[in-house]
């Protein structure tokens, strides 16, 4: 082997340069010589490989001496792969700021076009070599080459650009399409990152036909390499399935503006302007593409949507990962069994994501044999629907059965580290169920308590030992909502409160610490930011204006299809808790409590797509006569959710105001584009007005 690496220049001044380490490698089976080019930034896996302008020029040097190699008969085949764990996370998006112009961002389109093309339009086949995580202009890099080996490994695979506010814009847009057809890339480009930013899976990226094997990890790349060898000398052709692109691909982009009408209702230019590239994919050539993509790439670096979805970006993946006020982790207590008090939907939700990821024991109990054996049966259910899907092996699904049991006594929750109650939502039966739970566990066992609006110090005030006791809310579905707020009671100590973001860290939750204060963060804003809306209707604004009238934020559900999602009965029994608390701002509907004393469990009924309130409930209602307009109802649902923030940071409810909009982000869907709520309530002088300050320095509110 002959090593060479590449010269490269320091690039901007805040750039981690991603260096393009280049050597020669004898390929075997005799196949000759291939160049390999190892993307690397020097750091560890924490601090993945970009591109800026000198990890571009890095690799651009890189593809002069591989040409100039190609030229001579030096080698037959060129590869990229990354560093350990990663292979390249896309733009090094710390420059935008620094673009001055909309010629400066098509410049640098242009740039990152002309750069990875070359890997795909030389006189020898590429290859990636995808070993670990690859988003954005990895997944673009990869996408140049002629063909594509990915580790089973690999995680993190996806575009999020539209979800920043962007598209992908350096080749992701007009490859992907033509490689697996427009609604496979639409799934990946648009629905995905709209979905909470969903990732792909190595398997998932197989099935939709991105890349051509996939390997295991622990011999990688010396399995590329042969891999790669059979296909330089024939001996393995790769097929690749005829795209469509006749009416299913129009079909397909129709489908995806509906999906993005129905999550954004048009708010935010990013998945509209990728669903255009996507459909004119279908005709256009390479060249045309690239150049489509440089002009949309232009416009939305120099919108304020992407210096939002950068905050946003920032939130989630640093902030979420080092939660502010937590003790330190060595304090946390190890766990090797779960106890889960109660077996209905909620605690069987639960006790499958614990067996899942902590793979212990966990045991459900209830009043009486057939409700533990209904939730032990779900959590077996569950499993095997995942066998069914490929998703785990017979053995470890056999494995992960056995670890789940049920029992209709506390008793064998002696041996447990960490109990968790989930039961109804009622002070009194929690703080019985705690009693129960106390007399035959160990003094150190965590007790946790799955409450969206109750006191976790009122639940704990009457244990001998209040302070192993811990507020954690999950939010519904368990499985896929990321957000986890831990609630320190008055007298919670440190080891538990270590203990529980352990567990949280474990579940591969993103954990806020909150004050133990009525409904902590998510369910009192939204409480408070809803209520004036549905109080709207009640004075009278006709249900269309008001269910619409949030439209234009881009919230991933109209305020009355919420309500129906969450559930009338568990809505109104938040907003009379907060009622209770702070009876000055939040009301309780009338309206409401009516249709929950009457047992309606279903809100609305729809004609055709239209939703409206269902007649049996209308029928219930007193509807005032002073409407609003639809402006007129999101600027008081925004007043007042920017009271209720301030109220809520100076009563200590959280750290700062970035824990509001993580919150807000990860639990209620707030769109990345906006940034987070507090950014846009400065950037909309919204803060000012109602508070008289922002919440935020004035260049962050500007970026996000």
């Amino acid at each position: 082997m002959t090593d060479t690496t590449t010269s490269t220049p320091a690039g901007a001044p805040d750039e981690i340069v991603t260096k393009a380490l280049l050597r020669l490698v004898d390929l075997p089976y005799s196949a000759g010589r291939a160049a390999l080019i190892t993307l690397d930034n020097g750091h560890d896996h924490t601090k993945p490989n970009t591109f800026g302008l000198g990890g571009l020029t890095s690799l651009s040097e890189a593809l002069d001496s591989v040409e100039a190699a190609a030229a001579a008969g030096e080698i037959v085949a060129v590869a990229v792969t990354g560093k350990p764990f990663i292979f390249a996370v896309g733009a090094d998006l710390t420059g935008v700021p620094h673009l001055q112009d909309i010629e400066q961002a098509r410049a640098l389109g242009a740039l990152g076009h002309k750069t990875f093309r070359r890997l795909g339009e030389m006189s020898i086949p590429s290859f990636a070599f995808v070993n670990g995580a690859t988003m954005g202009g990895g997944l673009e890099v990869a996408l140049m080459c002629t063909y594509r080996t990915l580790s089973t490994g690999a995680g993190l695979i996806s575009f999020p650009e539209v979800a920043l506010g962007l598209v992908p814009g350096w080749g992701g847009a007009y490859l992907l399409p033509n490689l697996v057809g427009a609604a496979k890339a639409i799934t990946v480009i648009v629905e995905s990152p709209l979905n909470q930013n969903r990732m792909l899976k190595p398997a998932d990226a197989m099935k939709l036909g991105i890349f051509d094997v996939a390997l295991e990890p622990a011999d990688f790349l010396v399995e590329s390499l042969r891999w790669a060898a059979r296909v330089v000398t024939g001996d393995f052709v790769v097929e690749r399935p005829e795209v469509d692109r006749g009416q299913a691909w129009d079909d397909a982009v129709a489908a995806g503006r509906a999906f993005a009408d129905a999550k954004l209702h048009g708010a935010t230019p990013a998945p509209y302007r990728a669903l255009d590239l996507i459909a004119a994919a279908r005709t256009s050539t390479r060249d045309e593409g690239f150049v489509a993509e440089d002009d949309a790439l232009a416009a939305l670096v120099m919108g304020d949507d992407l210096r939002a979805g950068l905050y946003s970006f920032d939130l989630v993946q640093r902030r979420a990962k080092r939660p502010v006020g937590v003790p330190d982790k060595k304090l946390a207590r190890p766990v090797t069994k779960v106890g889960v008090v109660g077996a209905g939907l909620m605690a069987s939700q639960l006790a499958l994501l614990f067996v899942q990821r902590l793979e212990v024991p966990v045991v459900l109990t209830d009043l009486d044999q057939a409700r533990v054996d209904k939730g032990v049966g779900y959590v077996h259910g569950e499993i095997d629907k995942l066998t069914t899907k490929g998703r785990l092996s017979n053995d470890k699904a056999n494995r992960l059965r056995a670890l789940v049991s049920g029992s209709t006594t506390k008793d064998v929750f002696a041996d447990a580290e960490i109990v968790i109650e989930a039961v109804f939502e009622d002070l009194k039966v929690k703080q019985q169920v705690f009693a129960e739970v106390e007399a035959v566990v160990s003094d150190t066992c965590v007790l946790l308590t799955n409450t969206s609006s109750l006191s976790v110090t009122a639940m704990a005030e009457n244990l001998q030992h209040p302070e192993r006791v811990v507020g954690v809310h999950f939010f519904n579905p368990v499985a896929l909502m990321p957000l986890l707020e831990i609630a320190r009671a008055e007298k919670t100590d440190d080891a538990s409160l270590a203990t529980a973001f352990a567990l949280g860290k474990a579940l591969k939750k993103s954990c806020v610490l909150v004050k133990d204060a009525p409904a902590f963060v998510v369910n009192r804003l939204l409480t408070r930011f809803l209520g004036e809306v549905t109080a709207a209707y009640d004075e009278g604004t006709p249900f269309e204006v008001v269910n619409s009238s949030l439209d234009p934020l881009g919230l991933p559900m109209s305020p009355y299809l919420l309500l129906q999602l969450v559930g009338p009965a568990v809505a109104f029994h938040t907003a009379e808790t907060l009622h209770q608390a702070f009876p000055d701002r939040f009301g309780v509907s009338e309206n409401q409590r009516r249709m929950v004393e009457a047992g309606k469990t279903t809100l609305l009924a729809w004609d055709g797509a239209t939703p409206r309130i269902a007649d049996d409930v209308a029928a219930l209602f007193e509807i005032g006569d002073s409407p609003s307009t639809a402006a007129e109802v999101r600027q008081r649902a925004l007043d007042a959710i920017a009271q209720e923030a301030r109220l809520m940071l100076d009563e200590g409810v959280v750290a700062e105001p970035q824990d509001l909009d993580l919150c807000m982000l990860l639990g209620a869907g707030w769109p990345f584009h906006l940034g987070g709520i507090t950014p846009y309530l400065d950037r909309t002088g919204t803060s000012e007005r109602v508070t008289g300050r922002r919440f935020l320095p004035a260049h962050v509110a500007s970026v996000g």
